[in-house]
């Protein structure tokens, strides 16, 4: 089974990306990934 989860931007805290992952994954993904608002590639966030 698949879980949805929403991506944030580390540098600015925008939310601009949602993937889905395993259910039975403890850790946080991260991903990165290009943000529009900060105009660079940076690490996107699992947030809760």
């Amino acid at each position: 089974m698949r879980k949805k989860v929403v991506l944030a931007c580390e540098v600015c805290q925008s939310r601009n990306y949602s993937t889905y992952k395993k259910t039975d994954q403890s850790e946080r993904l991260e991903i990165k990934k290009f943000c529009s608002v900060c105009n660079t590639h940076s690490i996107h966030r699992e947030t809760k």
